[in-house]
This record gives C-alpha cells, structure tokens and sequence, in this order.
C-alpha cells in the first residue's frame, strides 16, 4: 500500500519550485487576492483573461492545466472549481482535491503543491481544511494495481506539500494533515482489501490481516476457531460458513486508550462474509463477482481500529468480526433450517442469502458482553437499502437519539452521510415464524427495515446503530475521490465518530 506523503510547509506562490501549483476556486471568485495578483501578474494577466473569457469559472468538477514556461517556479499551474460559494462544503473541497490529483497524475507530475482556499466553509478551521485538502488527494490518487502484470500509464503522485504563508498556522495545518493521512489512508485499506479477489481474501486472510493491524497497533487480539465457536453455541455463524471448505473466524481486536482501562468501550460489529453466492437460495450470475466487496464492513472495523490507535485517540475500542464464506454444497445450510443463536434465541433460515444478519446476530450478541457504551454494526447488509436510497446515503438505524444525533453530525462532516429508517416493531410481524423464534427475512416490502429489526433483537439494553452499506460500498463508475469498485465509504465516517466523540471540541465544531 503506497500511500502519497503529505507535509505543510512555509511558503510563497511565486517562489515554491513544484512539479505542479494547486489552487482552488468557488463559482466567480476572482484572482484578486495576494497570491492570484502575484501568480497573474508573473504569468502576464493570463489567469484573468481566462476567468474573462469564462474557459475557467470555478464551476464544480472543473479542472483547467497551464503550463507556465519558465515564468514561475512552479512548472504547471492547476486551477480547480469547488463551485458555488454558498453551497461550499468540506466535501466539495475534497471532491475538487480528488479532480486535481488525477489531472496532476494525468500530466504525468510526481509531486504537487496546494494553497489552502481562501473560500472556507463556515465553522472550519485550518486544521479542518489540511484534513480535507489530505482526504481528497490521498483518495483521489487511489489505484489499484496489485493483479496487473503491467504497470498501468500514468503511476500515483508521490508527494503532495501544502503552502503555508504564516508561521503560526503550520502547526494546526500540520495536525490536520496527520489526521487526514489516518482516516485516508484507512480508507485506501478497505479498499484494498475489498479489491483482492476471494480465492485471496479468505475467512483465514482476513485473520492474518487482524494480526498485522494488532502487531503495528499493539492493540490486543483473539481469533475464536470453529471449535471453540461450537463450545460457545455461535449456531448462526457456523450455519452460514458450513457449505464451504474455508473455516469461519471470529475475531475480537481491542484497543485501550482512555485513561481508565475499564472505561466502557465503543463496540463496532462489522460483517464480514469473504464471499457471498447466496448459499443454496443462488444469487443471480449477473454482477457476482461483486460479491467479494461483502466483507466491506469488517474491513472498516479493521481499518477504524487501526486509525485509532495510530491517532492515540483516548477511549477504549473493540472490534468484532465474524467472517465466513457463504456457498452452496453437500453440507450447506438449507432454507428452513432452525439455527440456535449465541443469545439462545432460535431463527429458521427461510432464505440461506439473507446470511448478513445471522452472523451479526452472533457477533452483536457477544459485543453485548462488553457492556459497550456503545454498539455500531456496520454491513453491506441488504439490496432493499439500494433501491430505498440509491448510492449516496447510508441506511442508519437506531435505539439511541443521541448516539444517532452523533453519527449524523460524523457523516456531514466526513462526507459519508446517513439517513435514518424507522425502527418500529410493528415491521417485526414479517419475521415471525411457525417453528422458530423469528426468521430471518421478512418478504419485498420494508426488506431494509426487518433486516435491522432483526439485529436489534441481539444487541439488548445497549445503545445501539446499524449501518447498512450495500447502497454506498461499490461504486458503478469513477467519481471525484471515489474509484469504480471498492468505495470503503463508511470508514471515515466512524473514525470522524470516535474524533469527535473522544475530543469532545471537535464534535462541537462539527
């Protein structure tokens, strides 16, 4: 995983020598500024006959190379639109990032520096703004290369420098890169991760992967076997990993960083299914291979703990993964099947491609022995969530107003937005089974709500979030900062949770 060195540094736009200079501008903001006069000025009024000739406007996508021919230091100059002024974001800023790194990989320049934008969102700080400018480039420049026997035209920027014109500012600025580095460079994880075919990323991949996010974190590890599953009585999950010859896993990773040890952590429960070929009730051929992005929410959780342990923020946090492969076979979970939950609560199996749910049954069901502060599952869980919201919301579900207050604020400020669904029990008379506790699918209609009911039967007293990923985890074409494929979108989304929830003055700034 080559990830792009970000640093701020003091400096001038007229002097800094760059493979490439990065500015940003807002729909109709003028080069009227110190460093707009100086940079037109050396270039003879060059960037004000492009804004008079409209070639550029500042519109948002918008990208616009000029080469400056010995007149400044910097070898090209980039101009990026972050687009209307009163609709301007943190995230419109990350997008313009994204749409810069790839002009500046496109013009085949190994490093590039940025100037921080003189149009800022309202309530963001320096420190806010080098995050974003960091989150944009890092996973704008993000490719995946692993598989090809050739290098592919155009290789990642290596470096990118943000400008710093006084001294007093660098120190936030440079805080703000650390932190963007963290929550990007979790994300590139995922992503990679999630890229790697499942004949690699197995349920034992997966495994080794925790042991090297404990040996780099020191965060504690324990990896339950199948036997040690059967002695618990984790009927769910070992129900959905028994067509396929990969051995299942469960896996507790724990980070301690509050001051008190026994301080009630935050729980995060991700799924983790290698492979889904939805067991015995078939998925459909068409767009299959997909499936090895299932494990999506496991590897956020994976990813979260390791960013958070390398940003040192003081509370305590465990991760849960149960990891299986969903396959057909002689010895596979059949549709009306009764497994008996770590809870003892009893489910029969009415379609063996609803398996999300049974093994987060499992897996919330032991986080609730850590008497978490708080429970967030995340899980590309169900295909209702991508018809009910399409692929620019996360399907939020909730026992806790507060901790879902919470997770809002997180996504408005990570770009990773929520929406929340209702979570009445009335939806629960769709599960209700003839032979058993309740069944794990409740028919076509509210598919994405029963599927959460179900869950928060396992989770108790605790407050509780559910995640649904499966509208935002993949991603039909390339967009700003987002490749085609693998998206990891969820991960920044509950690393800026646990910032804003251990620093309590970023979340009031939020």
């Amino acid at each position: 995983m080559n990830i792009m060195r970000v640093h701020a540094k003091l400096g001038r736009v007229d002097t800094d020598r760059t493979d490439a200079l990065v500015i940003l501008l807002s729909e109709g903001e003028t080069l009227s500024g110190p460093d707009g006069s100086l940079l037109d000025e050396a270039l003879g009024g060059a960037l004000r006959e492009l804004q008079r000739s409209r070639e550029f406007e500042g519109k948002a996508h918008e990208v616009i190379l000029l080469h400056t021919h010995g007149k400044l230091p910097a070898k090209r100059l980039i101009l990026a639109g972050l687009g209307k002024h009163h609709q301007l974001g943190l995230d419109q800023i990350r997008q313009a990032m994204g749409y810069a790194v790839k002009r500046v990989r496109q013009a085949k320049a190994g490093s590039f520096t940025v100037v921080l934008p003189s149009a800022v969102p309202r309530g963001a700080s320096m420190g806010d703004l080098s995050q974003t400018l960091t989150e944009g480039a890092i996973l704008g420049n993000y490719q995946f290369t692993a598989y090809r026997s050739e290098p592919p035209t155009g290789k990642g920027v290596s470096t990118m420098t943000i400008l710093v014109s006084q001294k007093s500012h660098l120190g936030p600025i440079s805080e703000g890169v650390r932190r963007g580095v963290a929550t990007a460079e979790a994300t590139v994880f995922v992503r990679d991760l999630c890229n790697h075919p499942s004949n690699v990323m197995t349920p034992t991949k997966i495994a080794g992967e925790a042991k090297g996010v404990a040996k780099d974190t020191g965060a504690t590890l324990k990896i339950l076997e199948q036997k040690e599953m059967e002695r618990l009585g984790m009927g769910a999950l070992l129900g959905v990993a028994k067509g396929s010859h990969e051995p299942p896993k469960f896996i507790i990773l724990q980070y301690h960083g509050a001051k008190k040890k026994d301080d009630p952590p935050v729980v995060l429960v991700g799924k983790t299914i290698t492979f889904d070929t939805g067991g015995i009730s078939l998925k459909p051929a068409e767009n299959m291979e997909q499936m090895k992005a299932d494990m999506t929410g496991g590897a956020e959780v994976l990813a979260t703990v390791r960013a958070a342990a390398r940003l040192k923020l003081p509370l305590n946090l465990v991760g849960i993964l149960p990891v299986a492969e969903n396959m057909p076979g002689g010895r596979a979970m059949r549709p009306g099947d009764v497994v008996t939950t770590l809870s003892g609560k009893t489910v029969e199996v009415q379609n063996t491609d609803a398996e999300g749910r049974l093994i987060l049954s499992d897996g919330l069901a032991y986080a609730t022995r850590f008497k978490p502060a708080a429970l967030i599952d995340i899980a590309t869980l169900t295909g209702a969530c991508v018809v009910a919201l399409g692929q620019f919301a996360i399907g939020m579900f909730g026992t806790d107003t507060k901790l879902k207050d919470a997770i809002v604020s997180a996504g408005l400020r990570s770009g990773e937005r929520v929406w929340e669904m209702p979570l009445w029990e009335e939806y629960f008379e769709q599960l209700r089974s003839d032979v058993a506790d309740m069944r794990n699918i409740g028919g076509r209609g509210g598919g994405m709500i029963t599927a959460a009911l179900f869950l928060s039967k396992f989770v108790g007293d605790c407050p509780w979030v559910h995640l649904d990923i499966a509208s935002t985890d993949w991603s039909e074409r390339e967009r700003a900062y987002i490749p085609k494929g693998p998206t990891g979108i969820g991960t920044r989304l509950l690393i800026q949770f646990l910032i804003n929830r251990s620093l309590p003055h970023e979340s009031a700034r939020a």
